[in-house]
């Protein structure tokens, strides 16, 4: 152990000793943004997704003569959460107010057989969802190359964003 000390020493004086300025900010990445048809779904409903630090607002599909169709709805969720992990095996219903915590679980003398551990997962960004119907499903099948899907992020007065992508290719009829 002592070894390891000695050689790990040098790394941190050498990490404490970096100060002379602060590191540039990490770059901003684009937005996870998808735009396609549902599998097994309808033929006539394009879905769009987005992660995106603005949330969104409207999503339309722009023909080739430039006319607009607005979406369905639009599905927006503020930071996410996930719980996961494992419950006690004998009462699930039970929380820290009727005393089943993970902590009594874990100094009981086998701990393994009573364990409760959870955990909480929070994307720190917007989560959002946006349906499109298509106007006239045969024409967008024959020329879907030229059509695109202007979405807007944020909310008035605030940052607003606009973008356009791709309009997605259609599935194989089936």
């Amino acid at each position: 152990m002592r070894r390891l000390i000695r050689a790990l020493l040098p790394l941190f004086l050498v990490a404490a000793c970096d100060g002379g300025g602060s590191a540039p900010p990490p770059a901003v990445t684009a937005a996870a943004v998808q735009a396609g048809f549902p599998r097994g779904g309808l033929a006539d409903t394009i879905t769009v997704s987005a992660v995106e630090r603005l949330p969104l607002r409207a999503a339309d599909l722009i023909a080739p003569d430039g006319t607009a169709t607005p979406a369905n709805w639009v599905d927006v969720n503020n930071s996410p959460r996930v719980a996961t992990g494992q419950w006690v095996a004998g009462n699930p219903w039970e929380t820290t107010v009727t005393g089943a915590t993970a902590a009594a679980a874990l100094t009981t003398p086998n701990a393994q057989l009573g364990a409760a551990l959870q955990s909480e997962v929070q994307l720190l960004a917007t989560v959002s969802t946006a349906e499109i119907p298509l106007p006239d499903p045969v024409a967008y099948r024959r020329d879907w190359t030229n059509y695109r899907i202007r979405l807007t992020f944020g909310t008035p007065p605030g940052d607003i964003e606009t973008r356009e992508i791709a309009a997605p290719e259609p599935p194989p009829p089936g």
